[in-house]
């Protein structure tokens, strides 16, 4: 069971990661292609970037401190 709760917390892991650098490359092209469109918003074009990469370094974090607890108690048994 900790072996699949292992598993488990490295697809979350890896999908959140490659959520945000897709997000992140999206973002740039688009704003490269429109750049009157986001010179029109009061914040930055790279906001939502920030945005992103904070909740993955939040979801991430979780992840290995839940990694741990796992680590430990499968090296206790």
């Amino acid at each position: 069971m900790l072996k699949k709760l292992n598993n488990i917390l490295n697809i979350i892991m890896g999908s959140t990661v490659g959520v945000t650098i897709g997000h992140s490359i999206y973002q740039y092209i688009n704003y490269k292609k429109y750049p009157d469109l986001y010179a029109m918003q009061s914040a930055p074009w790279y906001t939502s970037i920030l945005l992103y990469g904070s909740v993955t370094i939040i979801v991430l974090l979780i992840s290995i401190i839940i990694k741990i607890i796992v680590k430990r108690k499968l090296a206790n048994k």
